[in-house]
């Protein structure tokens, strides 16, 4: 078990259409031997979309990671001088989560968290998922990248035609990027071909 008693923060953000694939991944990270704590946004706390609605999603992680959840930024806070946590995923992780994250703003559990890990020097990992990230998140994905401590899911281009500027991570490469953090290593290749269409050439 390559994450023996490894504490790990795993927080979760309003990409709702991407919510199914964590689950697995949470099981990886326990079946290597981490202990998850849930952190949410008020999003994941609040929103009904037609993905789920916020108390299935809610149940599922309590469920899945046998914790209470962390869903407020006084709770959040502590995970800093407490020292708690060897690392911190954030996934999905929205573009909205990315910009402020980039800001250095602290407005929802989950960035109160990232900011209250980053102190203790320790990997925060991040598997982006939003419809911007060749648009108005790009610069915001170019500090977070050049930025210390701070670790990218492996991610790509879903759907390059009808979504040019989209950006999802490969969340099967989760629990290796979190084990690749944990040795202050970026998992290799960051940017991967995600979209099933060939290469085409338009005119």
């Amino acid at each position: 078990m390559r994450l023996k008693d490894k504490k790990i923060g795993f927080a979760v953000t309003g990409s709702h259409c991407t919510l199914d694939a964590i689950f697995p991944e949470i099981d990886k990270l326990i079946a290597e031997g981490a202990e998850i704590y849930p952190v949410i946004s008020p999003s994941i706390d609040l929103t009904n979309t037609r993905y789920g609605d916020a108390i299935e999603w809610k149940t599922k992680l309590v469920k899945s990671t046998g914790r209470k959840l962390i869903n407020s930024i006084t709770g959040a806070e502590p995970l800093g001088p407490s020292n708690l946590l060897d690392a911190y995923v954030i996934a999905p992780c929205t573009g909205n989560t990315m910009a402020k994250l980039s800001c250095g703003i602290t407005d929802t559990p989950v960035l109160m968290g990232a900011k209250a890990h980053l102190r203790n020097q320790k990997p925060l990992i991040i598997a982006v998922s939003t419809n911007d990230g060749l648009g108005f998140n790009a610069k915001n994905i170019g500090i977070l990248l050049s930025t210390k401590n701070i670790y990218f899911v492996p991610f790509g281009q879903d759907n390059p035609f009808s979504k040019p500027n989209s950006l999802v991570a490969k969340m099967e490469l989760l629990t290796q990027t979190v084990i690749a953090a944990l040795e202050n290593r970026q998992l290799q290749p960051v940017l991967i071909n995600l979209a099933k269409e060939e290469f085409e050439f338009r005119r």
